[in-house]
């Protein structure tokens, strides 16, 4: 990638609550260095000629609320380095880990270890709410977020309620948010897809909608109990769930799986790895749904949801495999295809979910540009490139959906990127 760009008249985005613009821009070894007539002058001086910035965008990185990383320093399908790489050649600059691993995030020294990281790339690491993520034993939360967690979570389904009253009654998370997953396992019962007549058609078992509307109301009656908790839910993904959440009386801010918002059960072959995630894919109406609840500012945040497995696990049947996808380098492209191309949104409506509003689902600064700053993404639009699972310089998880697909759109470069 080339770190260097004299651009006359390109789009930008300079921060949240700003109109997109056309601007003069010279960016030099990665740092954005003059805007405007300055960067007009500088680039005489150094007689470097403008670049035809045709229909691309400069902006803020983007940021992921949640993903897994179970391995971060030991694994084969993906670790903290392979993700930092993944991420900020995909524009990202900001990334949220959950708890789950091989070693539970649930005691000070993980944290800690994934803190002492450097990298450029801002690592944000939920802490456990439960130890191992069993539900049972609060793990202490004042400690984890005194030594570096931004929060707390457990895993990708809800933990009993008993066990939230407890956590929630002590309080030690304070205006730290916790995020948890309105997804009841027992009652989706192996459920793969929510029922449509294309998930019949598929002959995929049902996941019922109440897997995720009673752990969802229950959650939010807690949270009216319990106001002063930064309650965050995660991946609400079906239409009744955005109804839900529009009638609440307290409204948490909620998270979006991305895939859920380019794909449905009527779009997919019965063979396509996109089929294994948590949440269960949803009808057409469900992601109709989930996209005018973003619009609507009912869902807050767009999340990559990472789950990087390795090819012996994604070789396996979809009712088999471990469940999820690994795709930074789709994100910002499927969605600009649907939300802006297909569904009409601005520019800004979209970074408000993909990187604006995902750093207040964190309770970090949002991102900006900013002279002297390597924080910036360049994004052609109309960039056509084959998505393929063996570019090892993006990552070595195999799981990822639409291989050898034409894609439309890309992340050319971003700051952040050695």
């Amino acid at each position: 990638m080339t770190s260097s760009y004299f651009f006359e008249n390109i789009q930008i985005l300079e921060k949240a609550r700003s109109s997109l613009k056309r601007e003069t821009v010279l960016i030099k070894d990665g740092v954005i260095k003059s805007l405007g007539r300055k960067a007009l002058h500088d680039a005489e001086l150094l007689n470097i000629k403008p670049q035809k910035a045709k229909n691309m965008l400069l902006a803020p990185c983007l940021v992921d609320p949640h993903s897994f990383l179970e391995s971060p320093f030991n694994g084969k399908e993906e670790n903290i380095h392979s993700l930092i790489k993944k991420a900020t050649s995909s524009g990202y600059g900001q990334l949220g880990i959950l708890p789950r691993g091989n070693s539970w995030r649930d005691h000070v020294e993980s944290i800690i270890a994934l803190k002492a990281i450097k990298s450029e790339v801002l690592i944000h690491s939920w802490g456990g709410f439960s130890l191992s993520g069993k539900g049972i034993n609060l793990s202490r939360h004042a400690e984890l977020l005194q030594n570096g967690a931004i929060g707390l979570s457990d895993d990708d389904f809800m933990p009993p309620i008993d066990i939230l009253k407890q956590g929630f009654s002590l309080g030690e998370m304070g205006k730290s948010p916790v995020l948890f997953a309105p997804r009841d396992k027992s009652l989706q019962a192996g459920g793969m897809s929510r029922q449509s007549v294309d998930t019949l058609r598929a002959g995929w078992p049902l996941d019922p909608v109440e897997s995720e509307i009673i752990p969802l109301i229950q959650l939010l009656e807690l949270h009216k109990k319990y106001p002063e908790i930064a309650l965050r839910l995660m991946n609400i993904s079906t239409a009744e769930g955005v109804l839900t959440l529009k009638n609440a009386s307290y409204n948490p801010m909620a998270s979006v799986f991305w895939w859920h918002l380019v794909n449905d059960n009527s779009s997919l072959s019965p063979f396509d790895i996109g089929w294994s995630v948590t949440p269960s894919l949803g009808s057409p109406i469900d992601r109709a749904s989930l996209i005018e609840g973003l619009e609507a500012d009912i869902l807050a945040a767009i999340s990559v949801h990472s789950t990087p497995t390795d090819d012996s696990e994604a070789k396996l049947p979809p009712n088999k495999r471990k469940k999820g996808i690994s795709c930074y380098n789709l994100v910002l492209p499927l969605l600009w295809d649907q939300l802006v191309k297909k569904s009409g949104w601005e520019v800004e409506k979209l970074w408000e979910k993909i990187s604006f509003g995902p750093s207040k689902f964190l309770n970090q600064s949002e991102e900006k540009l900013s002279l002297d700053s390597k924080r910036w993404l360049l994004f052609d639009p109309d960039k056509e490139w084959y998505q393929s699972n063996e570019k090892k310089h993006l990552t070595t998880a195999t799981n990822q959906p639409l291989k050898d697909k034409k894609i439309y759109g890309k992340v050319i470069d971003c700051g952040l990127v050695n």
